[in-house]
């Protein structure tokens, strides 16, 4: 009986063991992600994004050649770049594992299908067309209603009666018309 104790503590030994060199792996491969980034440029290198691990944007420059382009074409195209920036972090995230974890765990490649459901390849540059430019601007709310149109002749106050001056009138605490 002692043997099978002794048998069953070392098997319990070697899985707390492999635990904990699993989550080491893992721990190193998140230390590895954290620092990570991605930086994409346009074509004409008037607009560069840089996305962290994340997929969140931390860098946005847009450069004085932009000015002369649309508004609506600087934005689809820091769109377009965002997204392919952010299409590379499954492929990062693919090396980080491969040197610490492998590719062989379960539970990594579940982690990368998540990584590539989260940030999809983007979208080919052809199917991106800048939205048609509007033809007026709106400075106000958009569920404003119109003012009620203007009446052609607009009712005229009613007169307000004078009253009839007496002679108690004069007889104020301040001794007089106000209007002298």
């Amino acid at each position: 009986m002692p043997d099978n104790v002794d048998a069953s503590e070392r098997m319990v030994d070697n899985w707390t063991k492999q635990i904990q060199e699993t989550a080491a792996r893992y721990q190193a491969m998140a230390a590895r992600m954290q620092g990570q980034t991605v930086t994409e440029r346009s074509k004409d290198n008037t607009i560069e994004v840089t996305i962290d691990s994340k997929g969140l944007l931390t860098n946005l420059v847009i450069s004085e050649a932009a000015s002369g382009k649309r508004m609506a074409e600087v934005s689809s195209q820091v769109m377009r770049l965002v997204q392919l920036a952010q299409s590379r972090i499954p492929e990062l995230l693919q090396a980080a594992m491969a040197e610490t974890v492998g590719t062989t765990d379960e539970t990594a490649n579940r982690v990368i299908a998540e990584a590539q459901s989260t940030f999809p390849e983007a979208p080919p540059e052809e199917d991106l067309a800048p939205p048609e430019p509007e033809r007026h601007h709106r400075f106000g709310p958009e569920e404003e209603e119109p003012p009620p149109p203007a009446q052609a002749n607009p009712p005229q106050p009613k007169p307000i009666p004078r009253r009839r001056r007496t002679q108690d009138d004069d007889d104020d605490e301040f001794g007089g018309s106000i209007l002298s």
